[in-house]
């Protein structure tokens, strides 16, 4: 796998110090500690407070550092990729930031991070420091596991407990609303895939059709393997666990509430993280949401391409804590848990303007014509495919039927409305560039003067102008052009496909585009492959030849 990073012993430190370069990290500084000692703590802070203190290993960003800040925590000292960080390293992060009011060391529940800050703790403390810990233990994928592991209900901990330091609250109490987060999170997780812990060795354990259920956030092996489904199934078997977990934990069957955290593990994109999300919505346990975090990567795994969810009972004091706004950048807020809000359309331009008319040549014309293009939808996406992204075929396809749904409507017996019905048609539900200078062709052939085939030359000028392609530009219009000027000539269909072919034909010898997706293609690539959308418009033309 591709990566970007120099090496794996100075990713960490290197990632960091690029944090505190960036406009995410204005209000963050560090230790001089490199390379053993990696701790970021904030500028300024009020030395009367207690001091929140979180870390562990690297490869979680943006935890550990993304949440340190004001309303949050006070230092995050960051261990190597997966490795908990060193006893001295954490004291180093305790002393930098403890005054007489005290400090909490947040810690997810792993065997180095439980030692190490303990550890740590205890010489803080015979240095004369007050200091409190607890322990998170979130994940409920293995119940019967004495020290469950620490997950992203980790971050929900540091936001209560930030919350109650920021306040000027004694340590006793921040530590005393900590704990009780701790113990009323619970977290499950779900991957499609293990992560990649920059190992050139690497092998996935996972088939292309296994995801995993009740997993960490080291690349372990979940607690189940489970088989890949739809995003909707996957979302319900997580939802379920958990609210299985839920029930058993409270004993509340529907009156507990909660707030969820949907958390990314890494390598989930925007557009499916929402889809998650209102997979979500759709199972049981949307029913006791009352409050939202994300969806957002808040606790990663590197690479891991999957999602967490964790619930935290609800009470006056979680609520405002939750929703007190914070420094951090990482922090993706809280909003209410509830359906989407929709207001009215606004009244657009009505599609069908003109009577439907009966001609039953045009008819066979325009059925043929969007048979053809739905037929040789695959074929002109592969052709696309070696100079563009492959869906030319889809955007022409999905126009014709959009067109052969809507032919009881259609005005046939009037060439001009015709065309501005056929505009219109395309602007509301034709896709890509091709529909919509499709869609400004016809709208301007229907408000011509001329013969229906003067109309379409007309047409095409609009088109040509907004567009800005021309013949020789390796486009469509490679092959409009010469096919509709044979028509305004008085020339026939089938002498129209002819001259269509020799138009796309032509754009095989093209080796520079000035328009259209090949513009941004080497030139080199578009030897001897015809442009799509000429080659569209040479077999349309040479199927209505074929009814002539």
């Amino acid at each position: 796998m591709k990566r970007f990073f120099n090496s794996r012993d100075t990713l960490v430190t290197e990632s960091l110090d690029g944090l505190l370069r960036s406009s995410m990290g204005q209000y963050l500084c560090r230790l001089d500690g490199y390379p053993d000692i990696r701790v970021i703590t904030r500028k300024d802070r009020n030395p009367d407070h207690v001091a929140v203190i979180s870390g562990g290993g690297s490869g979680h960003e943006p935890t550990h550092a993304g949440f340190v800040g004001e309303g949050m925590l006070d230092a995050a000292v960051c261990g190597s990729l997966f490795a908990s960080p060193s006893v001295d390293a954490i004291l180093a992060g305790i002393l930098a930031v403890t005054g007489p009011a005290g400090c909490l060391l947040v810690i997810k529940s792993y065997t180095g991070d439980r030692l190490n800050f303990a550890l740590a703790a205890e010489q803080a403390r015979s240095m004369g420091y007050q200091v409190e810990t607890v322990v998170v233990g979130d994940d409920i994928a293995l119940p019967h596991n004495r020290f469950a592991r620490g997950l992203a209900g980790t971050v929900l901990v540091h936001k209560i407990a930030g919350y109650a330091a920021h306040q000027g609250e004694p340590l006793a109490s921040v530590a005393e609303k900590a704990r009780a987060a701790a113990a009323s999170v619970s977290s499950i997780g779900l991957s499609l895939t293990d992560c990649n812990a920059y190992d050139s060795a690497h092998t996935t354990r996972l088939t292309a059709q296994q995801a995993e259920l009740g997993l960490g956030i080291h690349g372990e092996p979940g607690a189940q393997q489970i088989s890949l489904a739809k995003a909707d199934h996957l979302m319900q078997q997580a939802a379920d666990t958990l609210e299985q977990a839920l029930t058993a934990k409270t004993g509340h069957t529907g009156a507990q509430r909660y707030a969820l955290l949907l958390n990314m593990l890494g390598a989930v994109p925007p557009i499916e993280m929402t889809l998650l999300l209102e997979a979500f919505a759709k199972t049981m346990l949307a029913e006791k949401i009352d409050l939202i975090i994300g969806p957002a990567p808040i606790m990663t795994a590197l690479d891991m391409n999957g999602f967490s969810l964790t619930a935290i009972a609800l009470n006056e004091d979680v609520r405002t804590a939750l929703a007190a706004p914070v420094q951090p950048y990482a922090w993706p807020g809280i909003a209410s848990f509830g359906t989407p809000v929709i207001r009215a359309m606004p009244e657009l331009p009505e599609t069908f303007r003109f009577p439907a008319s009966q001609n039953q040549e045009i008819e066979a014309l325009i059925r043929h014509a969007g048979a053809t293009l739905i037929n040789n939808a695959e074929a002109l996406n592969a052709l696309d495919a070696q100079i563009g992204d492959g869906d030319a075929g889809s955007t022409f396809a999905e126009g014709a039927h959009e067109i052969l749904k809507t032919m009881d409507r259609l005005p046939l017996a009037d060439p001009l409305a015709l065309f501005s019905t056929f505009g219109a048609i395309l602007a509301r539900h034709a896709g890509g560039s091709s529909g919509v200078l499709l869609s400004i062709m016809f709208s301007a052939a229907g408000r011509s003067t001329g013969t229906w085939e003067q109309a379409l030359r007309d047409g095409l000028e609009s088109m040509q102008h907004h567009g800005g392609a021309k013949p020789g530009d390796r486009t469509m219009i490679d092959a409009l052009h010469p096919a509709f000027t044979t028509l305004a000539d008085g020339s026939t269909l089938k002498e129209a496909a002819i001259a269509a072919r020799k138009g796309a034909d032509a754009t095989k010898s093209m080796t520079h585009a000035n328009a259209g997706r090949a513009s941004y293609v080497p030139d080199a690539k578009l030897a001897n492959v015809p442009d799509p959308g000429a080659e569209a418009i040479a077999r349309l033309f040479e199927a209505l030849a074929t009814l002539h």
